[in-house]
């Protein structure tokens, strides 16, 4: 599964890796809101936790 579009630049710190707040390893990866964050823990933690719209 990839479906989270993180090619823009917005999404990349270039100041340097913090700890990704799923795994804590770093990454230079930041979410929508700014949050440190692996793509692939990112997908893999919305999968696991549907918005309640979708959960039927």
């Amino acid at each position: 599964m990839a479906f989270l579009d993180w090619r823009s630049p917005e999404h990349f710190d270039h100041r340097g890796d913090k700890p990704c707040v799923v795994c804590t390893k770093p990454t230079p990866l930041r979410s929508d809101t700014g949050k440190p964050v692996h793509k692939v823990c990112a997908e893999e933690w919305i999968e696991a936790h549907p918005p309640k719209e979708e959960q039927r």
